[in-house]
């Protein structure tokens, strides 16, 4: 599975952005495509993940402002983030993966042990 993240960039606070990741290979045998960020020094945080049900899952931090969605035809995973604020600035990746078994709490999506294949990020700047 290989997967390229775009449209990361520069954004004022309160502004928009929409990063895409395009997908290739076997995304059919991972349940889980996920969005994750990471700041430098810190943990990498799943922030949004959709499984092949369609069920969708959001960190709490990002709750009615970022949504997940994903164009089958053009194997293609998408973020749509609005009202951005500067503790959203953070290196994005996209993942796929099985998910986990259990969670004590959030979507089991969003874990950083149930990915498998990584994109090489896109800078998010706000």
């Amino acid at each position: 599975v290989q997967l390229v993240e775009s449209g990361g960039g520069s954004a004022q606070s309160g502004g928009s952005l929409r990063l895409s990741c395009e997908a290739s290979g076997d995304t059919d045998s991972r349940n889980c495509m996920v969005w994750f960020r990471q700041v430098p020094g810190q943990e990498r945080e799943g922030v949004a993940g959709i499984d092949s049900d369609g069920d969708i899952g959001y960190a709490d931090s990002v709750k009615g402002r970022f949504t997940i969605s994903q164009d089958n035809s053009k194997n293609t995973l998408y973020l749509q983030m609005k009202n951005l604020k500067p503790e959203d600035t953070a290196m994005y990746y996209c993942a796929a993966g099985t998910g986990v078994a259990y969670v004590s709490s959030g979507h089991y999506c969003l874990p950083e042990s149930g990915m498998d294949y990584w994109g090489q990020g896109t800078q998010v700047s706000s």
